[in-house]
């Protein structure tokens, strides 16, 4: 028996079964804690993403992608929403932690004056950055940045985001259709690039949040009323 003909019947039940179920399942869940919560800065979000479309291309669920690509942008919204009220009325002293790796003054200090800088176009733009995205939205809501403004900066973010890496995944297994052990090993590389990635980015999380709070660390809710008001 080929290589391809054991790695096809080894995946064929557990990733048939992936696409319709367990993928739609993962990806909601770890998008919305990706966008809503501090934990998100340490998910492997575009990893996750491109790996739910390259699973979901090798059982040619290529409706269910597209549905799951909307789907998980409004996720996404409603992540990054949490993510504002948390920041608007929480403030972002939890987000910097002294000796953290990620969690730090110095994470914090770039995304501010990202935000800062690019305003509505930060929130957009963030979606692109794993660990600006989870910031962004908290120090947006910190910084009183007009609610209506966020929202839609938060929709076109999410749209241009989730649903372009589902489908480059998906379409981009799709064009190893004619090597079928290339593709085989495309989905297993995804998915434990995936794995692999939220276990160490846990681990590197519940580090982190041990570390005592940086009160040094500047931020967005101590800034003078109007300044606060007009980003």
């Amino acid at each position: 028996m080929t290589v391809a003909a054991v790695s096809q019947l080894a995946l064929a039940g557990p990733l048939e079964q992936a696409g319709p179920i367990t993928v739609w399942a993962v990806v909601l869940v770890f998008v919305f804690f990706e966008c809503a919560f501090i934990v998100g800065m340490f998910l492997p979000g575009d990893s996750l993403l491109l790996a739910a479309g390259v699973v979901l291309a090798h059982g040619a669920h290529e409706a269910s992608a597209w549905t799951l690509g909307f789907v998980a942008a409004a996720v996404a919204v409603v992540g990054n929403q949490v993510g504002y009220l948390v920041g608007r009325y929480a403030g972002t002293r939890m987000l910097a932690r002294r000796e953290g790796r990620i969690l730090n003054r110095a994470n914090l200090e770039r995304a501010a004056a990202f935000f800062d800088r690019w305003g509505f176009w930060a929130i957009v733009v963030a979606r692109w950055l794993p660990w600006v995205r989870t910031l962004a939205p908290m120090i947006a809501g910190a910084a009183r940045m007009n609610n209506r403004r966020y929202i839609v900066a938060n929709a076109v973010g999410a749209l241009l985001w989730v649903p372009t890496l589902i489908m480059l995944g998906y379409y981009g297994a799709g064009l190893l259709d004619t090597i079928p052990w290339l593709k085989e090993a495309a989905t297993i590389l995804a998915v434990g690039f995936f794995v692999l990635g939220s276990g160490y980015g846990l681990y590197r999380y519940l580090q982190d949040v041990r570390k005592p709070v940086d009160e040094t660390a500047p931020h967005p809710e101590d800034r003078p009323e109007d300044l606060r008001d007009a980003a």
